[in-house]
């Protein structure tokens, strides 16, 4: 497994639901957990890796590492929060981005359990940051288009500099 970049055509696709979650899913959960962490993020969805299902794997500071499988948004507040953004799969790029204060999500844990759980501050913002993946959404497409054509510009030569990309997803 390894983080793709932008660029990569299965970043702007659609994830499909999971069947059953098997042996199989729970250690796609893993590897997604063990490949966040050696990214040094606090989120990565099965998109960014290459896997088109609707899986993702947060671990905010001071919690557990959580995986959200056919999660589903229940409800968001209304209120809305700027924060400074950045992703695994645009590194060295980051952009402040609006996004609800508050979420409710509903999904299955890897052992198939369901859960629901109501998020605010910095593990609502990865929730939704991490639910955009699933739908083919990054987070530049949530800023200013002046802003995301000057980041993109930059991602550009930062990949100039850094050259091909490695097997564990890092330049």
């Amino acid at each position: 497994m390894e983080i793709l970049r932008l660029g990569n055509a299965l970043l702007r696709q659609k994830a499909e639901l999971i069947g059953d979650i098997d042996p199989e899913v729970q250690e796609t959960a893993e590897k997604l957990i063990d490949l966040m962490h050696r990214g040094k993020g606090i989120g990565l969805a099965g998109p960014q890796v290459g896997l088109m299902k609707r899986i993702f794997a947060i671990h905010i500071e001071k919690d557990i590492p959580r995986i959200f499988i056919n999660p589903s948004i229940i409800e968001t507040s209304q209120e809305l929060v700027k924060y400074e953004e950045g992703c695994l799969s645009v590194p060295g790029i980051w952009g402040e981005v609006s996004r609800p204060k508050n979420v409710r999500i509903q999904a299955w844990n890897e052992k198939g359990r369901p859960f629901n759980l109501e998020a605010g501050g910095l593990l609502a913002r990865a929730i939704l940051h991490e639910y955009d993946h699933l739908d083919g959404i990054l987070f530049l497409d949530r800023l200013p288009d002046l802003k995301r054509i000057r980041l993109l510009a930059k991602f550009e030569k930062l990949q100039a500099k850094q050259g091909p990309q490695k097997a564990d997803g890092k330049a």
